[in-house]
């Protein structure tokens, strides 16, 4: 048994689409077009890290309620977290990417750590 998905609701796909595949690395496994349960189009977005096994559905925010989620799917905290292999070689990457950093690394007995805030706003931490 595994996870195999995960949602983030976003304001746009291709601009959540460039920001996990270009800023973070990720694979782009699945862009497909879809409909809500009433007919409307939309996409079926599913990104991954390479490698892993679970993968983030990136849904575009379909109405207020949906709307106001954007960047608060964990009410201010860290609800998603990178583990790397090189954390000083992914956080210069991301950096240089754009990614928005808004603490400096630091060692924690679990650890190196830096919380990033994604396209939407979502806090994560990058593990290493």
């Amino acid at each position: 048994m595994h996870i195999d998905l995960v949602t983030i609701v976003v304001d746009d796909y291709d601009t959540a689409i460039t920001f996990f595949v270009d800023a973070l690395g990720f694979d782009l496994v699945e862009d497909s077009p879809s409909l809500t349960n009433d007919g409307r189009p939309k996409r079926w977005v599913v990104v991954r890290p390479p490698g892993g096994r679970t993968g983030i559905l990136l849904a575009r925010a379909d109405g207020d309620r949906q709307r106001a989620v954007v960047g608060g799917q964990a009410a201010g905290r860290v609800g998603f977290f990178l583990r790397v292999d090189d954390f000083a070689g992914a956080y210069r990457r991301m950096a240089a990417a754009g990614v928005e950093f808004v603490t400096v690394p630091r060692t924690e007995p679990y650890g190196r750590v830096a919380v990033f805030l994604d396209v939407a706003g979502n806090r994560w931490d990058l593990l290493g």
